[in-house]
């Protein structure tokens, strides 16, 4: 076999990359940490080896990594002529250093024992396998500092990523709607034999609703810039934890597709890979971290969604591994394909009622779910609609006799200039009004993908029917909860009580009955436990 020569054709010296199984980046199988090589913070001298991925031969030399593309046509990509390997090893050099500048070296001429031109090779630094971000995750290392600096990094790269309006389209919903149903036709050759095919139904399922509701948010992320053209295959063993800094490596070259998306996806991806190492407290950091950093805002419902989307992508690149031979993979599939589920579960954006009488414990009930759970609580009390005594703010007032002998200016309501007659109309105009303000607020969260519990009464049916139909509009899931009357010295009524504020919100407070309608889909929360038990009884109905 002839013996190539290589040639930088920026004149620069010889380097090279590694290599993990399917995929490329820069250590080889048994790289030590030492001895480290001259001109760059963890750069290392080890013994030769070669690699062979599926798109590439790698070939380690040194403190350099020589990556040749192979000759061939996988669909995805076609580098079958000399000429589309020099695109691709052009472009992963111009990408990559972006966030690796030091490692990509550049693009070498391969030339034969003639002095013949026949192929192109990236080169590289080589890296440390020890420094890998995976490797320290799995060691258990603390890697904190490694995550805030990785983060922060990521933040600026974001911003200096190219957009447009074609790239902004990639957010759309149409989009993203195509590229699940995509990777959903690419695993159905493994349902019933790799994947439960009840598990796929619900991932498509989910992903499909979430999408439907939520039109307002994905384009107001495209409005701000946050769709951008990012690294698209942000993963653990990329990483590399240098002294000076984190190298970030290996975007994807090949397809810019695949690559463009928000911002929120790209961090997304280390976000699973993280969780899929077991770390999902690490997960979170970086995410926190990356928010801070990129003074960017996201509904939690958005990360699921991107999360389990990365996962779904890697569940699929495994099912095709299991298809090589890679026995293995198979359960690698099953887990990515639960943790895709779990985070489109945990994302479904909810409209929770909590209703029930004064003295229930139910506007305590409705704060801790919101608090538990970080969902937006919305009060029929903000807008007017009351029940318990005006100075008894915990509801346990019994009768509201206290109240009742005073107007909305405090005025004692014998008094003939306080009875001007607000509290007793119950103008239906007004009420509806109110109520219009409540699902306004509502819509507003639910499209942009926050979940929402509203505390009031819930006591006519009409008001539960526009909650449904808000419900259904946004794709969000209904749930309704009351709290049961208590014991001795509860109220024994659903009255409310007027709220010391205006004529219209006091209406709308007198719009509720003694005799409310029934209320069979909602689950009836007892309080006899204590609070806490009954915060966990909510908890569990609101999945």
């Amino acid at each position: 076999m002839d013996v190539a020569t290589a040639t930088l054709t920026a004149g620069l010296p010889v380097s090279a990359e590694s290599s993990r199984p399917a995929r490329d980046a820069p250590t080889a199988p048994g790289t030590p940490t030492a001895p480290t090589a001259p001109g760059m913070p963890g750069a290392v001298a080890a013994p030769a080896a070669l690699v062979e991925t599926h798109t590439s031969i790698l070939i380690f030399l040194g403190d350099r990594v020589y990556k040749v593309k192979k000759s061939a046509d996988l669909g995805f990509l076609d580098f079958r002529t000399r000429q589309a390997r020099l695109a691709a090893c052009q472009a992963e050099v111009d990408l990559n250093r972006r966030l690796a500048p030091d490692v990509y070296l550049g693009v070498a001429d391969v030339q034969g024992p003639d002095g013949a031109l026949c192929d192109h090779m990236v080169v590289m630094r080589r890296l440390p396998a020890d420094r890998r971000l995976s490797t320290l995750v799995t060691a258990g290392v603390d890697v904190t500092d490694e995550l805030r600096a990785t983060a922060r990094l990521l933040a600026a790269f974001h911003t200096r990523c190219e957009t447009s309006a074609e790239i902004a389209d990639a957010g759309s919903s149409a989009t993203l709607g195509g590229l699940w149903e995509e990777g959903l036709r690419g695993v159905e050759p493994y349902l019933g034999t790799v994947l439960d095919g009840a598990t796929i139904d619900a991932i498509g399922r989910l992903a499909a609703r979430f999408l439907a509701g939520r039109e307002p948010l994905l384009r107001e992320r495209q409005r701000l810039g946050l769709v951008r053209d990012g690294h698209g295959d942000l993963l653990a063993g990329d990483i590399y934890c240098l002294e000076d800094g984190p190298r970030i490596l290996d975007c994807l070259e090949f397809d810019q597709r695949l690559r463009v998306g928000d911002v929120l996806g790209d961090i997304g991806f280390l976000a699973m890979d993280l969780e899929s190492l077991g770390r999902p407290d690490l997960a979170a950091f970086l995410l926190a971290h990356y928010r801070q950093y990129a003074a960017e805002s996201h509904p939690r419902s958005l990360a699921d969604l991107y999360i389990a989307y990365r996962a779904f992508v890697r569940c699929k690149v495994a099912c095709t591994r299991y298809a090589q031979g890679v026995e293995s993979a198979a359960a690698e599939a099953r887990a990515l394909a639960a943790l895709a589920l779990s985070h489109l579960r945990q994302g479904r954006v909810r409209l929770v009622l909590v209703g029930g009488a004064p003295g229930s414990g139910r506007g305590a009930l409705a704060a801790g779910l919101a608090d538990a759970e970080e969902w937006t609580l919305l009060r029929a009390e903000d807008i007017g609609l009351v029940d318990g005594a005006a100075d008894d703010p915990t509801g346990t007032d019994p009768t509201g006799t206290e109240a009742a002998g005073r107007d909305a200016a405090g005025r004692d309501a014998a008094d003939g200039d306080a009875a001007d007659g607000d509290a007793t109309d119950g103008d239906p105009t007004d009420v509806e009004a109110g109520y219009d303000e409540l699902f306004r607020r509502a819509r507003v969260a639910l499209e942009r993908g926050e979940s929402v519990v509203i505390d009031a009464a819930w006591e006519r049916r009409a008001d539960r029917d526009r909650a449904a139909e808000l419900a259904r509009v946004t794709a969000a899931d209904l749930v309704q909860l009351r709290t049961a009357r208590g014991g001795p010295g509860s109220s024994a009524g659903g009255g409310l009580r007027w709220e010391r504020t205006s004529g219209p919100v006091r209406r709308m407070a007198a719009a509720s009955s003694e005799h409310p309608d029934p209320w069979p889909e909602a689950t009836t929360l007892p309080q006899g436990a204590g609070p806490d038990a009954l915060l966990r009884a909510a908890r569990r109905a609101a999945g």
